[in-house]
């Protein structure tokens, strides 16, 4: 862009220059002829031409815009101002014995370029077809079928319908468009043909459907079409007999999973419909044949059971259906839709999409998901999900309960936890709400848009998703691997572990048994948790109370006592930085008194550390700052304040421990691994403090959540909540520290794979058990402090609990990863029957017009294949073979030594795939 600027005069000046002749030489480009005032605005030369040059170059141009040289500057005029006609039937272009000009010689055309009064002429021979065929041969959409005086052009029609499906533009804004280009001074009125347009666009829009669809190579004809022929059928779905085989008697039952069908159903109450009309005046050109259900049987049906009574939901309180019969209807003949969906490609179903009236009645949802299933008569099993399925599923037969919104709903019925259902996003319709919420027009068409890019983008997407795939596979399958080896580091957690497996397949077969994903303790109340916290304060002050100074004093006993202070420095420098600037002077006496306490206790400290460390005197005495701030990045992570470097409070004090000066001065090696004994033990204390206080804190929100209500309460909950973060962000400052003691020290003492069980603690890793830090329930792991456990006998029942949901919860989320890579490549294999019905015609050209359409047909699909086989030629590379060989407890339906691209087979003209060309 700085580029440009530098040219933009440049730019400006070859603007301004068209406004003129441009060259000198002024006579007609053509013939030499100097009487010369005409130039095109829409042909590639800018060149001057007269009068009959500028209509012969035009005879097969005759929408160009013309103007014309007067007063020193170009004026606009049209082709029929200088003459031009133009001539249709089998003389198009030529002179016709016979010609018959528009009623009125008044003739509109709208095209890309503008609205256009042009002069035109019909042939009236003999044999001559009717005018609305000449004009459709001509390329031109007549406004009528009979005399018609406005038509649209195939290519203004184009291209408004791809501008409406990609830019959601109105046929209003369009036109309005269209006539500014035309005129836009408003000087010059345009004649109004916006319901001619409207009703065109309408037209074109039901015939292309007819079109692709293959309706026009049909013997039986348009009328003949059946429910839902319309449609763009996902490719990968189970359509038994057309990708799949008819009979799955061959395959196991292990492994029919594979070929099930996933759907999801939603309502959007943002797609209203005004009653504006009525189906005399104007009737719908596809009843019941593309995406929606067919209106008369639909509305027959609420009809005959208006009278059932709407049950009232025992969930989460459900909106949708709770209030159902109080949504707004005054002036709508729908309050919205409802759909149903592929939920596994995001495709719109044929019949899948229906009116509704009052809300988000079980009627309306229970005669549309039905009418999609007619497109599925036989397919094995098929999985719903409903953001109302809790409900909804109550009163009918063999349907499925899928993921709500009570606890119990959501361990139950989750596609997270169900097997056999890969990674399928149950919420599937809310992504294509957001596409069509925007639309004003025929929504059928618009819904065969989002399929026909859902097919063509396939190659990309399937390849995105199993690389996706096989990655989080490896990933939670080293999650769980992890895991599992920390809960066998005892017996009884190789006990547990067999039982908890035992538990979850028992509920895979059968969810009436115990549902392992539950939780079977209660929550821990307030007050227990501020028992513990009581608890923990006597333990502080029964630990400061047993340092002792003795006369003699060991060197484990020195290092020992260093870590007391340094802690003790910690909770000063916490509880000195949140008094704020109001404290009272009882608070700050108590601060003042524990400083002067640790004042004396780092003196006495510092008297015998001389003796085993001489080299902190010299350190001391050249000022050496900054050896006892070994971490200066991740000590900001934990929020507890930093000791101040020029500070001479005894909180600020460097202690300057054996970790702090080896790398700068001599130390015994004893005291080496003496501080490396004593800090390995402190970072797992300080582990554990934060395991603790992760896990009271968590209990104690809960608790809040469920059963405080007031401001009171909830004010001292809050408290509560606070104490126990304040201690959690001491602990994982202490753990900081040890952790970079611990990294010192190595380098100097012969301790290797100790930071296996001990990484760097962030932030992020201090999280519950089942926290999903911001992921989805299928994606996330667990935080590696919860690996390094296992189970003992001390364990609290609480902790065991989460322990075991937390390891069905992984193993489900390995499994499902592994299903999503074995749907996927079933999904890769999908093949569709080559389908070439042409219905016989007399004469030859309609023969031939069929033929060819079939035949581009069948080379786009083609042409999508060899694409999709070029994506996927390097997908058995992904490492699938072995990671599908890792055992879940089914048998692989998939052969991945030899992954096939699609292969769509030769396709012409037929109703599976249809292509928007």
């Amino acid at each position: 862009m700085h580029i440009w600027t530098s040219e933009r005069s440049h730019y400006l000046d070859e603007l301004i220059q068209l406004e003129g002749r441009g060259k000198a030489d002024h006579s007609c480009h053509a013939c030499g002829d100097l009487d010369t005032s005409f130039r095109c605005e829409d042909c590639f030369s800018v060149d001057l031409f007269c009068r009959l040059c500028m209509i012969k170059s035009h005879q097969n141009l005759p929408l160009h815009r013309v103007k014309q040289w007067q007063d020193r500057y170009f004026h606009p005029t049209t082709l029929k101002h200088l003459g031009l006609h133009i001539q249709l039937g089998d003389h198009a272009g030529q002179s016709c014995r016979n010609p018959k000009p528009a009623r009125e010689d008044d003739f509109v055309v709208i095209d890309v370029h503008g609205i256009h009064e042009v002069g035109l002429d019909f042939c009236s021979c003999a044999n001559a077809p009717s005018h609305y065929r000449q004009l459709l041969r001509g390329r031109f959409f007549p406004s009528t079928t009979t005399d018609p005086r406005t038509a649209a052009t195939f290519a203004v029609l184009e291209h408004f319908h791809l501008l409406s499906f990609e830019s959601k533009v109105s046929t209003y804004e369009f036109y309005h468009c269209l006539a500014r280009r035309s005129d836009n001074t408003g000087i010059k009125p345009i004649k109004d043909r916006y319901r001619v347009f409207l009703r065109i666009v309408r037209q074109w829009r039901n015939l292309t459907l007819l079109k692709r669809s293959g309706r026009g190579h049909d013997p039986a004809g348009v009328d003949a079409t059946q429910q839902g022929q319309l449609a763009v059928l996902c490719p990968a779905c189970p359509q038994l007999g057309k990708n799949v085989p008819e009979d799955l008697a061959h395959v196991s039952s292990n492994e029919r999973w594979l070929y099930s069908l996933f759907l999801a159903i939603d309502a959007n109450f943002r797609l209203k419909r005004r009653l504006v009309s009525n189906d005399i005046k104007d009737p719908g050109l596809s009843p019941g044949w593309g995406y929606f259900v067919e209106e008369g049987q639909y509305k027959t049906y609420l009809r005959n059971h208006a009278d059932v009574t709407q049950e009232k939901s025992m969930c989460v309180s459900h909106n949708a259906i709770n209030m159902a019969d109080t949504k707004l209807s005054k002036g709508l003949a729908a309050t919205g839709v409802g759909s149903v969906v592929c939920a596994r490609h995001d495709m719109r179903l044929a019949n899948g999409v229906g009116d509704l009236q009052r809300g988000e009645k079980y009627m309306n949802m229970d005669y549309i998901v039905f009418s999609a299933l007619s497109a599925f008569p036989s397919t094995p099993i098929v999985n719903f999900s409903y953001d109302i399925a809790c409900q909804w599923h109550k009163k009918l037969w063999q349907r499925f309960h899928i993921a709500a919104h009570i606890a119990t709903c959501q361990t139950n019925f989750s596609f997270n936890w169900t097997p056999g259902v890969g990674r399928t996003d149950g919420e599937a319709p809310e992504c294509g709400w957001s596409d069509i919420n925007r639309i004003a027009a025929i929504l059928d068409d618009h819904f065969g848009d989002w399929n026909w890019k859902k097919v063509t983008a396939f190659g990309r997407v399937l390849l995105r998703k199993i690389k996706e795939a096989v990655k989080a596979k490896t990933e939670h399958r080293h999650a769980l691997t992890e895991l599992e080896e920390s809960i066998k580091q005892s017996d009884l957690g190789v006990a547990s572990l067999t039982n908890w497996t035992n538990e979850v397949l028992a509920w895979e077969l059968d969810h009436s048994n115990p549902n392992p994903f539950e939780s079977r303790v209660t929550a821990t109340t307030q007050a227990a948790v501020c028992l513990e916290l009581l608890m923990q304060d006597a333990q502080d002050l029964e630990d400061r109370s047993s340092v002792s100074l003795h006369s003699v004093v060991t060197p484990s006993i020195l290092i020992s006592m260093g870590l007391d202070i340094e802690h003790a420095q910690r909770r000063l420098r916490a509880d000195n930085g949140s008094l704020g600037q109001h404290a009272t002077n009882e608070q700050r006496t108590k601060i003042l008194a524990r400083s002067n306490s640790l004042q004396r206790r780092i003196e006495v400290w510092t008297e015998i550390q001389v003796l085993y460390m001489p080299s902190v005197s010299q350190l001391r005495a050249t000022n050496a700052t900054g050896l006892n701030r070994t971490l200066p990045s991740d000590d900001k992570e934990s929020g507890c304040p930093r000791p101040r470097p020029n500070s001479v409070k005894p909180e600020d004090f460097q202690l300057l421990f054996p970790s702090n000066i080896c790398s700068h001065a001599p130390c015994d090696p004893k005291l080496l691994h003496i501080e490396w004994s004593l800090r390995f033990a402190q970072a797992n204390d300080a582990l554990d403090e934060c395991r603790s206080h992760i896990r009271l804190r968590h209990q104690l929100l809960r608790f809040k959540s469920q059963h405080l209500r007031g401001q009171g309460a909830n004010t001292r909950a809050r408290k509560t909540v606070q104490a126990v973060d304040d201690r959690l962000v001491l602990s994982h400052d202490k753990y900081l520290r040890v952790h970079s003691a611990l990294v010192c020290l190595s380098r100097h003492v012969d301790h290797v794979g100790w930071d296996r069980g001990l990484q760097p603690l962030k932030k992020k890793d201090l999280r519950p058990i089942g926290d999903l830090g911001g992921q989805t329930l299928g994606t996330a792991i667990m935080p590696w402090i919860w690996l390094t456990h296992g189970i003992s006998l001390h364990d609290s029942e609480g902790l065991q609990d989460t322990l075991r949901v937390e390891w069905c919860k992984a193993r489900a989320r390995h499994n499902r990863w592994q299903e999503e890579i074995q749907l996927l490549l079933v999904e890769m294999q999908a093949q569709w029957d080559e389908r070439a019905t042409l219905r016989m015609v007399e004469r030859l050209e309609f023969a031939e017009g069929l033929i060819a359409y079939a035949n581009r047909q069948a080379a786009i699909c083609r042409a999508l294949s060899a694409s999709f086989s070029g994506m996927w030629r390097d997908v058995g590379a992904l490492g699938m073979l072995k990671l599908l060989n890792l055992d879940i407890g089914r048998a692989s339906a998939v052969k991945v030594t030899n992954v096939p691209a699609l292969r769509w087979r030769t396709m012409a003209a037929h109703r599976w795939i249809i292509s928007l060309q």
